[in-house]
Parts: structure tokens; sequence; C-alpha cells
């Protein structure tokens, strides 16, 4: 087996580890009619009613393995996915929509989930199931402001080079629903959230902007994250105006940690980029590889990033000797600041770059991609390079170089090869980046 399928292995084992059914099948169960969820129980016979809800990629897949385990308990439901990712479904509606920007199915469901929920009452138990791609699909609209206001914020946030975190504390102010905002819709049921993160540290206040997490965030500090990245003057102005009105206190802030509204409420991250890390590890071990993983928090700039990870592997490269082959394994999400008109996303711009930093090494394979098979606005998870890459494109008079500055990776891979496609996987725990050592 050459390196390139040992890389796509061990990306896939990462991958297989963190599937919606099997972290759901983990984390419910039901024996004498009570149902444990960690370290929870609840005797289903003091429960009413039972709603299942969500949003983000994953939500599909996790609410099917939750109607398997809860069958007729479950009353009504609604998750929302990303176009392509739903599933057929016997009590919970799915509906599939906009990612990485709203649309109006996005807002449509979003506004029936709410609807769902103000019926909610102290005996029901709502199971609330999250993953990444949540704060495009739980989309709804503040007063004032209109369907084309939030596309063109989520378009301006998703290009300027803010980061996860930064683009969440905007969009939870953009929102009724966010920011723990969607628990106070719940309240006074139980709620239980499952949570699939796709964010760097786990925080549950910035996956999917945490629908049913306090806040620390406030107007202030969204419209400060909007001056940083100089988009104030640039975003619609009722968005500004709403934005505007919250830091004058005329709009009610984001609900924090001290609000009576989360006392019946409790978050449980049942799966992470770390324990793909882990899975992947195991498989490259598998395969003979001393396997090292490095960090499951690789972020800042892309191309940077890319830069220290190559020059890493050379220096590891250099100091090996006869040594065995060697696996580094990375998690994150880095953050691409793009300002061509190309196609691609941060993975298949990291394995470019990677790419020219590898022309003329040997021995070294680099993969880079996303676990919701997905690398931006693409069909493509990423991309597997080495250092005969470059030196193939050139022979076939492709230039890498007329392809960085535009941001065009998509098109590159798709001329040279090296894509690596997965289809859709329905999870997503952000990134995984392999790299092997001969």
């Amino acid at each position: 087996m050459n390196a390139k399928d040992c890389v796509d292995q061990i990306f896939r084992a990462g991958v297989e580890s963190v599937l919606p059914d099997k972290m759901i099948h983990k984390s419910l169960k039901i024996e004498n009619n009570i149902l444990s969820i960690y370290d929870i129980s609840i005797p289903l016979d003091k429960i009413k009613r039972i709603f299942v809800i969500g949003a983000g990629k994953a939500s599909a897949l996790m609410a099917k393995e939750v109607e398997l385990i809860l069958g007729n308990r479950i009353t009504d439901g609604h998750v929302i996915v990303k176009h392509g990712h739903g599933c057929e479904l016997a009590k919970i509606q799915v509906t599939e929509a906009g990612h990485p920007t709203p649309d109006n199915f996005g807002f449509q469901a979003t506004a029936a989930i709410v609807q769902l929920m103000k019926n909610a009452q102290k005996d029901d138990l709502v199971i609330c199931l999250i993953s990444g791609g949540g704060s495009s699909l739980l989309a709804d609209l503040p007063e004032g402001i209109g369907q084309n206001d939030l596309i063109e914020l989520n378009q301006l946030l998703l290009k300027s080079g803010a980061d996860i975190k930064e683009m969440n504390t905007v969009r939870k102010h953009v929102s009724n629903v966010k920011g723990g905002q969607l628990a106070r819709i719940v309240y006074p049921a139980t709620l239980v959230s499952l949570i699939l993160s796709d964010v760097v540290g786990d925080s549950l206040e910035v996956i999917a902007s945490g629908p049913t997490s306090p806040d620390s965030g406030t107007f202030e500090e969204a419209i400060r994250i909007l001056k940083k990245y100089d988009l104030t003057e640039k975003i619609p102005q009722p968005v500004l105006l709403h934005l505007t009105k919250g830091m004058e206190g005329k709009i009610p802030e984001t609900p924090k940690a001290d609000d009576p509204i989360f006392e019946n409420t409790r978050n449980f991250i049942i799966g992470s980029n770390k324990i793909a890390l882990e899975a992947a590890g195991n498989k490259a071990t598998e395969l003979g590889y001393k396997t090292i993983i490095m960090t499951s928090e690789l972020v800042g700039d892309t191309t940077k990033a890319a830069k220290y990870v190559v020059d890493l592997a050379l220096n590891i490269q250099r100091n090996i000797m006869h040594q065995r082959s060697v696996c580094l394994l990375f998690g994150g999400e880095t953050t691409l600041q793009v300002t061509g008109l190309g196609l691609g996303g941060r993975n298949q711009h990291f394995a470019l770059v990677a790419a020219c930093l590898l022309l003329g090494t040997k021995e070294i394979t680099l993969l880079s991609a996303g676990t919701d098979g997905n690398d931006g606005p693409t069909d493509a998870a990423g991309a597997i390079v080495d250092g005969n890459t470059c030196p193939d494109a050139l022979a076939k008079n492709i230039l890498p170089q007329n392809y960085l500055p535009d941001f065009d990776s998509y098109h590159f891979f798709e001329k040279t090869g090296g894509h690596l496609i997965t289809g859709s996987t329905r999870t997503n725990v952000m990134d995984l980046i392999a790299i092997l050592i001969e």
C-alpha cells in the first residue's frame, strides 16, 4: 500500500469514529423505563411528552438513532440539516437548508421549531441535537431584519478572516434563538442537548452559536468584531441598527450563566476532534507508523499554519534517520481570508500551499481534509499532496502560483489530481491533517 492510500485510510478511520449513530448510541440508553443520558436518569413515566429538535450537518443521522432508541415515545420533532444531508425519519421532520449561508428553507424550519417549542411544558422533555453548521441552518429573523440582510451578513463574515468564535458572537446577536435563546423558548421543560463539536476547545457557546448554552458575549463585542474586520460600513444597515439598539440596551442581551432558564438544561458533548484524532492515530499505528498526535487546536491563518506544519515535518524527517516511519496528526480549523474569485476551501488551500513547500522533497505525504466531507462550497473533503504534486503539475503546464492568489485550489486539484472525495459524511468535528514521513 502506498503512502497516499495509507493517509486516506487514516483519515477515514478518524471520521468513522465520530459518525452520529455511534455517538448517540453511546449516549442514550433505556432500561426499566428510565432514560439514561450520561450522568442523568429520567424516569419516563414522569415525562408527559418528548420532543426532538436540532440543527447541524449531522442532526438527521443523530435523530435517526434517537428514533431507534425512543421509538413511539417521541411526540414530535424537527431537525434542520444541510442540503443533501437528510434521511427518512418516522417521527421527526427533516428540513434540508442552506449552508454555509442560510436560505428560505432554514428560516421557515427554524420558525416551525420555535413554534413547536413554545408549546413545551414543565413535564415535557426536549432533546436537542446540535452539530457543526447549526449557525447557518438555525436561521431566524429578528424584527426589522430581512432574509437578504442576514444572508449578506453571513457571506461577509465567511470571507472576512474572522475566526468561528468571532463570527458566532456576531451571529448570536442578530438572532432570537442563538446564544442560549432557544433554551429560553423551551423553558420550563427539561432540555438535554447532545452535541457534536466542530470548534477548537469544544466551547458550548461557540458550537452552532450555542442555542442552548449561556452566552458570555455582548452586543458591544459584536460591533467591535465588525469594526476589527472593517465590516461596519459593508453590512446591511438593518443589521447594524439592530446591534446598535442592543448595545444601547433597547434589545435584551443573550442569557448569561446565572439566568434561571438554564436550571433544567444540560449540555453534553458526545463527539469531538480529539476522538477522531485518537481513532486516526490507532489506524496509523496499525499500519506501522509511529504516531504522534500533535494538537487538536490548530488555528490561525491557513497559509502560516501550512508552513508551520511542513517545517515541522521536514525537521522531523531530518532527524528520524533510520527509525520507524512517522505519522503526525493535527486537528483544528484554520482561517482563510478569501480575496480572490476562485473556488476552494481552507483544506484544499492548505494542501496547495504545502505542496509548494514540499517541492523537491521525498517521502513526505500530507492530507488536509474536513471531516464533514465538504471543504468550502465544493464536493471535495480536501486534498492529498507530496513532493511530486507541483512537478507533476508543472509538467502539464499548470502553475500553482496562478491558483494560490485567486484562492482557486479546487480547480488546481481538479486538473492535476489529488482531491480527496468522500461524499457527505453527515458528521463534522472540524479538520484533520495527517502527515506521513517515511
